[in-house]
């Protein structure tokens, strides 16, 4: 072992250097975004020699996409704990899931923006992930489950209502994204409780 990739071990947290390399990156992605992110950037920052990166990584863009996962699980890991079927109310917990996933798309937008133009990067994002695991996939299965109680109509459309929930939160994000640097965004932030009620009106038994 090199004395350099030594001395970016000796950090208490007993993680192997692919690890290490993930939590650097991933770490500069959240203070700084990605525009200009580098390989040199990221093994300077992570005490290691250039090259050591393509030792654990097929390329920049699998660093990238693992960081990026990375970043996702510590912006949930702030979030506040997503209501389980069958407990509280449904307008309670459609309203819960809302407010989590706006909050969710705030915090990775700076991340995300960075890659709109990488799609290599973004395919290695997807691909890391567990199926299940994410918020989408999350809100489908609260959905499935509540209709399976019985708390939502037997023909409830949960699919339909998740891609709404999902759409708004996507429309919330673009319009800060794309409006005009130091300018107010297009539109306002989406009403919630109105958008709780149009589900339920929709798909509550």
């Amino acid at each position: 072992m090199s004395p350099r990739r030594a001395a970016a071990l000796r950090d208490g947290t007993g993680r192997t250097l692919r690890e290490h390399l993930i939590a650097t990156a991933e770490r500069m992605i959240a203070e700084g975004g990605t525009a200009g992110l580098t390989v040199r950037a990221i093994a300077r920052e992570a005490g290691v020699a250039d090259g050591v990166l393509y030792n654990h990584f097929a390329d920049k863009e699998e660093l990238l996409g693992l960081a990026l996962r990375a970043h996702v699980r510590s912006v949930e890991a702030g979030l506040h704990p997503l209501p389980e079927p069958g407990t509280g109310t449904l307008e309670e917990n459609l309203r819960a899931h809302i407010t989590y996933g706006l909050a969710l798309h705030r915090g990775i937008l700076p991340a995300m923006a960075g890659m709109v133009g990488r799609p290599e990067v973004m395919a290695r994002f997807a691909a890391s992930g567990v199926p299940g695991e994410d918020w989408r996939d999350r809100l489908l299965g609260y959905l499935r489950a509540e209709r399976g109680l019985g708390r939502l109509a037997p023909g409830a459309r949960v699919e339909a209502a998740a891609t709404m929930i999902v759409g708004v939160c996507h429309e919330a994000v673009l319009t800060v994204l794309f409006a005009p640097s130091g300018q107010a965004p297009a539109a306002p932030g989406p009403d919630v409780d109105a958008l709780v009620e149009v589900l339920l009106d929709g798909i509550k038994g």
